[in-house]
């Protein structure tokens, strides 16, 4: 896909990976950029910024996703990438409440459900469309800490990849973003922001930590070549392929790495901040 006079929606618009890509997707010569966050007044800066629209919209809620379409479409015209990047990150293991695996579902699989539903039918009849779904290399592979960030993040490709599969026919693209560290406020927007902005170790950027404007840079190459997985950090691709080829080696190697940063009496929320 080639973004000139391409209309696109972007949720978790407001700041990050969001606002980069807006801002990337205008400098590409996009139609119109719909700027979306529950920060209203970080969607609409954003949107200022490059002459597109920015509103409000909680990810949960699908009436919610389907007025945004529905908005847009009226508004500005048929929608031709929509994405959908909303997300926040808890610490936490089998302990974690059940409700907060549950929130978090919300967020990063049903979000993408809700955007599908109401695009993928309208950009059928008119052809074909791109979805781009923000997941991350957790999504692929696993997240020390976070049991809700690894399984919701798997569920998130996974949905992904059916949809990608169930309507490729239609001329339906689908792509799935998967980096791993990038500088956002990602950690200053979630429930657990104490913990996570303490500092120490963070596997995480075991492969460094790009610039959302650089992660945008690879973002565009991988919708024009309408790549399934885009990944900002290319390792992710050989450690995908080391999981595929021997699981039970992969896991057995996850164990020594998980074991040679963190203590094996540590609790799971102090994981990521080394605290």
């Amino acid at each position: 896909m080639e973004l000139r006079d391409r209309i696109a929606v972007v949720t978790g618009g407001a700041s990050g990976i969001g606002a980069a890509l807006a801002r990337r997707f205008h400098a590409e010569g996009a139609r119109h950029v719909v700027v979306a966050d529950l920060d209203e007044a970080g969607a609409k800066k954003v949107a200022a910024g490059i002459g597109g629209t920015g509103v409000r919209v909680d990810v949960s809620d699908e009436a919610a996703i389907a007025q945004l379409v529905e908005r847009t479409e009226s508004d500005a015209g048929p929608i031709d990438l929509f994405v959908s990047n909303a997300g926040y990150v808890t610490l936490g293991g089998l302990e974690a409440p059940v409700e907060d695996l549950q929130r978090m579902f919300s967020v990063h699989v049903l979000a993408h459900l809700y955007a599908a539903r109401a695009v993928v039918p309208r950009m059928a009849k008119r052809g074909g469309g791109h979805l781009l779904n923000t997941a991350s290399a957790a999504g692929l592979l696993s997240q020390f800490g976070s049991l809700h960030y690894a399984v919701t993040k798997h569920a998130a490709v996974s949905l992904a990849e059916w949809i990608a599969i169930t309507h490729g026919h239609q001329g339906i693209r689908v792509s799935v973003l998967c980096p791993q560290a990038v500088q956002t406020n990602i950690t200053s927007n979630s429930p657990d922001a104490d913990k996570l902005s303490g500092g120490g170790t963070n596997v995480a950027s075991a492969d460094g930590v790009l610039q959302p404007e650089d992660l945008a840079e690879v973002v565009i190459d991988g919708l024009r070549a309408e790549r399934f997985h885009i990944l900002p950090h290319p390792e992710v691709a050989e450690y995908v392929k080391r999981k595929g080829a021997d699981v039970d080696r992969w896991i057995a190697g996850m164990q020594r790495w998980q074991g040679s940063l963190f203590p094996p009496d540590r609790h799971p929320a102090t994981w990521l901040t080394g605290s």
